[in-house]
């Protein structure tokens, strides 16, 4: 506890969380168990109630929690007029973020680990000795999946929708090594590729389904488990139930006592909005609860409060005793799904692009430019400076950091504001554009 206390100390972070809560029943974490180990769960009270269908199957512990969190504040070298952080302070805005992209090293960093140490877990406990799951071509969740499986003992098998696939095809070493395939592919995973087109008119869970059937049919003894896009399903998005268990404790843990108002990250799957979304609401039965905002990276608010719903019933989410109405009409008043896909998903406008460069620049921290830059960039640039925007002048702003920033690799020539590199000139040979150093000391 002394040396987390320096370390936080040391990097200066203001109003830095006391580490208390790694020593509560959610947070706590081990040391020198097996991966493949499975532990009990214990849900929240809050959840117990509200949930018929718990994870029966306990969780693996492979994640590094609890994530950090803390609050960010500009610094007397930034520029006022271009500065994030300064136009949040002007608006009497704190922002705080919590660190889900150092939930894991590369391999497992964001927020898939929480997810899928409880898929998993179910894996194990019956007997499944692969996976099959499905994504982009540059998808942090197979990246995740992939590796998380190597580490307890699973085979991984991966689709990537791709617009390649058909070069792929005719030579398999095209699909290259940038990003997360390099992950992929060091892992040994077996990688097949689909295009848009083809993912669009089977639909995932089908592809995903008619995979592990073949498997099961033409490679002996194997038996693959089946995990949907992003993890995103009844059993997954109890990572995120705890998840917020895990936040609320180090909120309290905050020595100044302030008020968590808003809660901001980005929308994909639906998985960690539905764990987010239902169990900030569920903790909150008897008090104000903050005001949940999920920016969808992708498909349109109506989409995400319908499929956040499915995740919802397939958990047992029942309303017994509640005014809410229907599951969507909980989900509905639980959070507001925002519209933050702007080019559409995976395609990032030259002012993403921009912001994600300038706020690692002030604050040395990395977005992604699919979830997270896209959601931070949204809320600043759009929402913020709407009628809406005036909601969140003097509150507390908690950003959650969902990971990602492997997908940077594929976009680093369209990157502006870049530091470029300097020759040092150490004999004094007046070498162009070179610092001379040779007369200095």
């Amino acid at each position: 506890l002394l040396s987390g206390r320096k370390v936080m100390k040391h990097l200066n972070l203001r109003t830095a969380l006391t580490f208390s809560a790694m020593t509560s029943r959610s947070t706590s974490a081990l040391c020198g168990h097996d991966l493949s180990q499975s532990f009990e769960y214990t849900p929240p009270a809050w959840a117990k109630e509200s949930f018929s269908k718990l994870p029966e199957h306990g969780r693996l512990q492979l994640a590094n929690l609890p994530t950090p969190l803390y609050k960010l504040s500009s610094k007397p070298n930034h520029d006022a007029g271009s500065s994030i952080l300064k136009r949040l302070e002007a608006m009497d805005i704190s922002l705080y973020v919590k660190r889900d992209d150092m939930s894991g090293g590369a391999e497992t960093g964001g927020n898939k680990i929480r997810k899928l140490e409880f898929l998993l877990a179910d894996a194990l406990a019956r007997n499944f000795n692969a996976v099959v799951t499905i994504g982009g071509e540059q998808s942090n969740h197979c990246r995740a999946t992939a590796s998380a499986a190597r580490m307890v003992g699973l085979e991984p098998h991966l689709v990537l929708r791709t617009k390649r696939a058909d070069k792929i095809q005719q030579d398999p070493d095209e699909i290259g090594f940038t990003g997360n395939i390099l992950f992929d592919r060091m892992v040994g995973s077996t990688i097949y590729t689909c295009t848009p087109g083809e993912y669009g008119r089977m639909g995932s869970q089908e592809m995903v389904s008619r995979l592990c059937q073949h498997l099961s049919e033409s490679q002996a003894g194997c038996k693959p488990y089946p995990i949907p896009v992003g993890g995103s399903n009844g059993i997954g998005s109890w990572g995120y139930i705890n998840g917020v268990e895990e936040m609320l404790e180090q909120w309290q843990s905050i020595a100044s006592g302030p008020s968590l108002d808003h809660v901001v990250f980005a929308c994909g799957s639906g998985g960690t909005a539905a764990g987010i979304g239902l169990g900030v609401a569920l903790a909150h039965q008897d008090a104000k609860a903050p005001a949940i905002h999920a920016i969808g990276v992708c498909d349109n608010p109506d989409y995400f409060y319908g499929h956040i719903s499915e995740i919802a019933e397939e958990m047992g989410f029942h309303l017994e005793g509640k005014d809410a109405g229907s599951t969507e009409d909980f989900v509905r008043n639980a959070l507001l799904v925002h519209e933050g896909k702007g080019l559409g998903y995976a395609a990032s406008t030259p002012e993403e692009l921009d912001f994600i460069t300038k706020f690692a620049v002030e604050t040395g921290i990395v977005l992604d430019p699919v979830y997270s830059g896209k959601a931070l960039y949204q809320f600043v640039e759009k929402i913020l400076e709407t009628d809406e925007g005036e909601e969140f002048r003097g509150k507390n702003v908690l950003f959650w950091h969902t990971g990602g920033a492997l997908g940077l690799y594929e976009q680093a020539k369209t990157l502006s504001f870049l530091s470029s590199a300097k020759r040092l000139d150490i004999y004094g040979k007046d070498l162009e554009n070179g610092v001379d150093i040779s007369n200095s000391g």
